[in-house]
């Protein structure tokens, strides 16, 4: 069974900065492509960043530029580590799994995220 938990949420100032964290345990299988994603208040959960098995990553053109996806393969980790943060990066971020063959999506329950000042 694949479970997903973040953690690295907090509050924060804008123009500072966090690191989030998203524990990946049991097999999600190969290839696949580990994401993060965000939903803030009264929207759509939206696609902030994903990495693929061989490394290749995708940035929401929100997060071009601020934002940086990465995984640890061995150590099942993937992080999230975002620069410059701005009040409209406030959110709910959401760790997950998507393995290619199936196209079945994994989900961690979300950490918060919150800049103001």
């Amino acid at each position: 069974q694949v479970q997903l938990e973040e953690s690295g949420g907090g509050l924060v100032q804008p123009g500072g900065s966090l690191r989030l964290s998203c524990a990946v345990s049991g097999s999600v299988g190969t290839p696949n492509v580990m994401g993060w994603y965000r939903q803030a208040p009264g929207k759509q959960r939206e696609l902030v960043a994903t990495m693929t098995t061989s490394g290749n990553a995708n940035y929401a053109v929100a997060a071009e530029g601020r934002f940086t996806i990465s995984r640890d393969i061995a150590e099942g980790k993937v992080y999230l580590q975002m620069n410059s943060l701005k009040i409209e990066d406030t959110a709910a971020y959401y760790c997950s799994a998507r393995q290619l063959y199936t196209d079945t999506y994994y989900w961690g329950q979300g950490t918060q995220v919150t800049v103001s000042s």
